[in-house]
């Protein structure tokens, strides 16, 4: 075959099935070479030899099971000795079992077009169904040439390191024999014979040649040199070189093992636009509600109860029948505003004065309108002749509040009047339900009472008050100091000397304060720009301050000087 086109020069029986012995192991190499390429492993990648692989017959390189050996050492014992455990620990180590590394093999084999050939083993041991031909192999030998030449001239090499031991070449003899070869590979099992591919060029002119069944390895060798021979006879001086196209693989799958050493993680394609979009499906109608009896009975209890409750609220307690004559009603309110005092001429005074003290107002909501409460008088028992004056008060509020002006009564009471003030203190009955804040002031303990000072003599006339209390006077506030003064005795310092930059000064000063908290701390810092640099103060001091201060900053070897007024 002329390597340069592809072509065939001449054949006889190439389509032939046979064994491909140990010429297997080209395709072997080529898919340890394409792995590499691919990163699915490395030259240096450690292979576990498995007790498989260091089982098989020879030819070998010696592994043991167990045994860690970098690739690159198998790949030389394979290319050059022929290793049998070599080209078995590559094909494990890159498929994970010979059965896998098997399959890809004939899928490699079909992308390459050999189409004659199937394989069941890395390493080219006679088994069933393990054939090739002279045209497959003469095609596998033109792909190792082409589409990995950075590893082609692994195959010309006489002698090699393979880690373990140094490997002769077992296709020595026709390299040196004949004139250009450089490759490729040896095969030989009894029922295989003496199989070779071999290559070599001369001038621009590389031919390949493959033979199959050999009686012996001189007879190989001349055969092969004959045909070799033949082909730069036909090949064309001057010729287009046209390198074969890469491999098109129809399916890639369990190339590299993630749980293997050194294996490369599977890369998955998926095609994700969407092709035609779907309908929206047609909204569901909504469900009828069923109605639950239990539901509904709840919910008429319910409304029952409330109902009952607010009745009862609003339901009027008995009310005595209001007196015929005129009564003193109680009233607590909030004036919407302050109104001007009119004076009223008062009459004399009379001896027989009755003091009416009004109840304390209740104490208000912020923010709600006063409540107008209105009490009634219950009938008063029948009293006797009108007594001297009666001091009456009438307790409304757990809580005392300010007192609402009350009135002097001047003129003779009334029979009514005398009754009133006899009778108990009246009820009073909130027309509104009562709000949170009242509630809370009517369970509030009641205060204890405090001794009243004298009353004081009876005056003439009307006296009114504002129902509104005096403002408290304005509490002032206290002034704080937040920095002690330098004066008052404080006029004395300490110097720490000068320094280039004020941020030097500064730092000193904060570093110093920290350190004698005790006696520094009520110091103001101050940095004073001077010439020569820029000083570092403690000022506002006393003097007793200072000299304590630079004693305990001497101890410290820390320049100090104080400084008077």
């Amino acid at each position: 075959m002329d390597a340069r086109t592809g072509e065939v020069l001449y054949s006889t029986n190439a389509d032939t099935r046979l064994h491909p012995a140990s010429l297997t192991k080209m395709m072997t190499l080529y898919i340890a070479f394409e792995a590499i390429e691919r990163g699915e492993i490395s030259l240096d990648t450690k292979v576990t030899v498995s007790a498989h692989a260091a089982n098989e017959p020879p030819s070998r390189l010696g592994l043991r099971a167990g045994q860690k050996i970098a690739l690159r050492y198998l790949i030389r014992g394979a290319a050059i000795k022929s290793a049998n455990d070599a080209a078995t620990a590559i094909g494990e180590a890159i498929s994970g079992s010979e059965a896998e590394f098997a399959k890809r093999m004939n899928r490699t084999a079909r992308a390459l077009g050999m189409r004659n050939s199937t394989f069941q083993n890395a390493n080219g041991l006679t088994r069933k169904g393990h054939l090739s031909t002279a045209r497959d192999m003469t095609i596998m030998g033109r792909r190792l040439f082409y589409d990995f030449p950075q590893y082609y001239s692994l195959f010309s090499r006489r002698t090699a390191d393979a880690g373990i031991a140094q490997v002769a070449n077992t296709n020595r003899r026709f390299l040196d024999a004949y004139e250009g070869a450089d490759g490729i590979k040896t095969g030989f099992t009894n029922p295989a014979g003496f199989n070779l591919t071999a290559s070599a060029q001369r001038g621009n002119k590389r031919i390949i040649a493959t033979v199959f069944g050999g009686t012996s390895t001189a007879q190989r060798n001349a055969k092969v040199a004959e045909l070799l021979d033949l082909g730069f006879g036909k090949a064309p001086g001057r010729v287009k070189e046209t390198k074969p196209a890469a491999p098109q693989y129809l399916a890639e799958a369990d190339t590299a093992p993630e749980d293997r050493e050194g294996g490369a993680g599977k890369t998955i394609r998926l095609v994700a636009a969407v092709v035609k979009s779907p309908r929206p499906p047609v909204r569901p109608a909504p469900a009828a509600v069923e109605p639950d009896p239990a539901a509904d009975a709840l919910a008429a209890a319910v409304a029952e109860a409330v109902a009952e409750s607010m009745a009862a609220a609003m339901t009027p307690t008995a009310e005595t029948p209001a007196p015929a004559e005129p009564v003193a009603l109680a009233q607590a309110i909030t004036p919407p505003a302050e109104k001007p005092i009119t004076e009223v001429p008062a009459p004399e005074a009379k001896p027989e004065s009755l003091l009416l003290a009004e109840a304390p107002r209740p104490v208000a909501s912020p923010g709600r309108d006063a409540v107008s409460l209105e009490a009634r008088a219950e009938p008063a028992a029948p009293q006797a002749p009108a007594e001297p004056p009666v001091e009456i008060a009438a307790e409304m509020a757990p809580e005392p509040a300010e007192p609402v002006t009350g009135f002097a009564q001047v003129s003779t009471p009334q029979p009514e009047t005398v009754q009133l003030a006899a009778a108990p203190t009246p009820g009073f009955r909130q027309a509104t339900p009562a709000q949170p804040e009242t509630l809370a002031m009517a369970l509030a303990p009641a205060p204890t009472p405090e001794a009243k000072p004298a009353a004081k003599p009876w005056q003439s006339g009307i006296i009114l008050a504002a129902l509104t209390p005096e403002a408290a006077p304005a509490r002032a506030e206290p002034e704080v100091i937040a920095r002690v003064s330098s004066s008052g005795g404080r006029h004395w310092g300490i110097s720490l000397g000068k320094y280039a930059s004020s941020y030097q000064a500064e730092r000193l000063l904060l570093q110093t304060a920290l350190m004698e908290s005790d006696t520094l701390g009520d110091a103001l810092r101050k940095v004073a720009n001077r010439k020569g640099g820029f000083e570092a103060n403690f000022v506002g001091l006393s003097k007793e301050g200072a000299e304590l201060a630079c004693r305990r900053l001497a101890a410290r070897a820390t320049d100090c000087t104080v400084i008077g007024p």
